[in-house]
């Protein structure tokens, strides 16, 4: 496949830019306001209502580790068919169509009816995680090499303003409606709208990287051959492979205190307004934090940048044992927002600098598998831990593990081999 050629003129540079990062915005409809927010206390309090507090905290656990495991064994097969016959955009808005209509989808899920919510959050997950590992994968295409970091910042600090944005909606349509019940269900329509829409202009602007063409035989087949001879030749991309260990062990405890933090600090007898309240802070702390973290990678670099995050992730882990009270739920959210926008983005384009050009989908699909491998098992632990110990206080603070495992194997990757093996790829490739 050969090697995309940089955007012609600025102009066209920066739109291409601001459509890509505004699906962080459009996508976080979903991914903030309802898995996140909304749909873990509706949930808990709602579909899981017949259930023990306890119960529906596991429950939620062991239905984001199904999807995860899915989005784990699709991620690779479906990014190296995008690569080898340029669908990525394609797909990319298949699995948006669908995580849109999952979210609308939640509108039907009333009292008792946990099971559903559990199987189309299955579905949406899926699609979210699916269509985000197609739209990570125009990263190394559509940004300058120097660029790289502030392009993935610029990404993630839209989502956190955007989702920012569409949880202050979703708050006021909560409040302002007696029947909680039914807010809550418009919501889930409210945030499939914002989706939808602000996915147009990256549908309008950004184009697909590489050649189209077509697959000879089944594209399961082929795609499984092409990944099996990456496998074998993976010895030619070690330090890439060493940072995907790392990124899935850490990432393992950074997805977990993310995704699980409503539904815990609902088990711990947090009001609402306290459990979005300080996901709101969070967004919008994390707004300037993921900026501010582009900056400072270029001139520390990414990955000092990223143990600087791992180590903030470690004391809140430790933190999030010890909560009491409302106000410690406030700071913790805070601490979030100033961590998670530079792990996130800075992880993303720390990876995509070592990713050969020519295998950006194919690559991406094993970051979106080490992503969702690192996703499940974190809430696998959290859910199994809980249970054991009956309270998820335990379960909180067993993720510090994953922090310290990253950060270990984090000090033993080298970037700069990474870099020129990727660049000695993409020459053999074009020629």
């Amino acid at each position: 496949m050969a090697v995309v050629e940089k955007p012609e003129n600025e102009s066209f540079y920066k739109k291409t830019i601001n459509s890509w990062a505004l699906y962080h915005w459009a996508e976080n409809g979903f991914g903030t306001a309802v898995m996140v927010a909304v749909l873990p206390v509706y949930y808990s309090k709602v579909a899981a209502s017949g259930l023990t507090p306890n119960q529906a905290t596991v429950y939620w656990g062991y239905t984001t580790t199904i999807a995860l495991i899915l989005v784990a064994i699709l991620a690779p097969i479906l990014g190296t068919i995008a690569n080898l016959i340029g669908i990525r955009k394609r797909l990319l808005m298949i699995f948006a169509a669908i995580g849109v209509v999952s979210s609308a989808s939640f509108y039907f899920v009333k009292t008792g009816d946990w099971l559903l919510a559990s199987a189309i959050f299955i579905v949406g997950n899926i699609a979210f995680a699916l269509a985000d590992v197609f739209h990570d994968s125009f990263l190394p295409h559509i940004s300058k090499e120097s660029d790289i970091d502030r392009v993935s910042s610029r990404g993630f600090a839209a989502g956190y303003l955007g989702g920012g944005i569409i949880l202050i909606i979703s708050i006021a349509i909560i409040q302002l409606m007696s029947d909680k019940g039914l807010a809550a269900r418009l919501t889930f329509i409210t945030s499939a709208i914002w989706w939808a829409v602000f996915t147009i202009p990256l549908i309008l602007n950004v184009r697909e990287p590489g050649n189209t063409g077509t697959l000879k035989g089944n594209a399961i087949l082929v795609s499984l051959k092409e990944l099996s001879k990456t496998f074998h030749n993976v010895k030619h991309y070690r330090q890439l492979s060493l940072f995907l260990l790392a990124f899935l062990i850490y990432n393992d405890g950074i997805y977990t205190i993310f995704k699980m933090a409503t539904i815990y600090g609902a088990e711990l007898g947090l009001n609402q307004n306290t459990l979005i309240g300080s996901l709101l802070l969070a967004l919008i702390v994390g707004f300037p934090s993921a900026i501010f973290f582009g900056w400072l990678a270029k001139s520390i670099g990414a990955k000092k940048c990223i143990y600087i995050c791992l180590l903030g992730y470690s004391l809140i882990s430790i933190g999030g044992f010890f909560i009491s009270k409302p106000i410690d739920f406030w700071i913790l959210g805070a601490a979030v927002g100033v961590v998670m926008g530079g792990a996130q983005a800075l992880s993303r384009s720390y990876f995509g600098s070592m990713v050969p050009k020519s295998k950006t989908a194919e690559f991406f699909g094993f970051y979106g598998m080490s992503s969702r491998i690192g996703g499940f098992l974190g809430p696998l632990v959290f859910a199994l831990v809980g249970q054991l110990m009956g309270n998820s206080r335990y379960a909180i603070i067993s993720l510090l593990i994953f922090f310290i495992v990253g950060i270990i194997l984090l000090i033993n990757v080298d970037e700069k081999e990474g870099i020129k093996i990727a660049k000695q790829e993409d020459m053999q490739t074009s020629n």
